[in-house]
């Protein structure tokens, strides 16, 4: 059992009048399309809440925006049975003039679910092998190279931008509405590189269509031993993953937000999940509400300074 019955009253209390009246759903909006890494993770933790609520889970994929438009869904909601997957929200304030949300005052964070470590890659029949070569070819020839991520303006964009910065380097950037499309397009021959979550690309780098460069963690990857980090490659601050987050409404009440995340921290751990997780390519990743809005804050630092380097700017 991956939810204990405390969890299940924890739940309820949060989910108000949709379980006072028999309500028989529970709805995750997420700010990602169907296939990727923040949709798996959704599904994963999703599936054992609800099966152990003896409910339905609702998995309504509402990519576009940079999660702008789940945030909103989320936040207008009042059922009591709404939930957000997703992390780009937090940073939206330093990529957009006007939101239609306070993110700060409009969510509560609950807790963080995992991260997605990405990856750099290139089509196998490129006369890349290493990054060194990818680098070398991209200086002399600026802009002339290109990298695809989902985007615009995702964590992988801007993931990719501060990787141009590190490396001293331009190349051009192609936006694809997912991971594994922004994938398929350097399979295909039409973009020269792909930065992405392994989750997205795994099946591309298994079949030899893509060959993979090197990971953005800081350690290498149990599952890609082979790949190099960024870091070995000569750019010490080079670091950065995907990370998924749940959030409620504002005004969620913060013993039901502590309850829910204590419990997924068990369920995060259970060996079950753990497994299913790390067998896509997702690594498990608890922070509590406090840890996870001291993580947010220093997340939004950090990629805030990118944005403005970069000049990344959306109306």
């Amino acid at each position: 059992m991956l939810f204990r019955s405390a969890s299940l009253l924890a739940l309820c209390l949060m989910a108000g009048t949709a379980w006072a009246q028999g309500g028989k759903t529970l709805r995750f909006v997420v700010g990602y399309p169907p296939g990727g890494s923040g949709d798996f993770v959704t599904r994963t933790v999703g599936e054992a809440i609800a099966g152990e609520l003896g409910v339905t889970p609702i998995i309504d994929n509402r990519p576009g925006a940079a999660g702008n438009l789940a945030t909103e869904v989320v936040i207008k909601s009042n059922d009591g049975a709404t939930l957000l997957v997703a992390s780009n929200p937090y940073i939206n304030k330093a990529l957009y003039k006007k939101l239609n949300y306070d993110v700060d005052k409009d969510l509560t964070p609950i807790t963080l679910l995992g991260n997605g470590p990405m990856v750099i890659a290139v089509n196998s029949a490129s006369p890349y092998k290493t990054l060194a070569e990818l680098l070398r070819d991209a200086k002399s020839k600026p802009g002339t190279l290109s990298y695809s991520t989902v985007g615009p303006a995702t964590t992988q964009h801007i993931a990719g931008e501060a990787f141009k910065r590190a490396a001293g380097t331009d190349f051009t950037y192609a936006a694809f509405t997912g991971g594994a499309l922004a994938a398929n397009a350097v399979s295909g021959g039409h973009v020269t590189m792909v930065l992405t979550n392994l989750n997205e690309v795994a099946g591309l780098l298994d079949s030899g269509k893509l060959r993979p460069l090197a990971v953005t963690t800081r350690e290498r990857l149990d599952v890609l031993p082979q790949v190099p980090t960024v870091i070995e490659q000569g750019y010490k601050d080079y670091e950065t993953v995907a990370w998924f987050a749940l959030a409620a409404p504002a005004g969620t009440p913060a013993e039901v937000v502590q309850k829910i995340a204590d419990d997924l921290q068990a369920t995060l751990m259970d060996p079950e999940v753990k497994l299913k997780l790390t067998g896509a390519g997702l690594y498990p990743n608890y922070l509590g509400p406090k840890a996870l809005s001291a993580h947010i804050q220093q997340e939004y630092e950090r990629y805030s300074r990118i944005i403005d380097e970069a000049r990344i700017k959306l109306d």
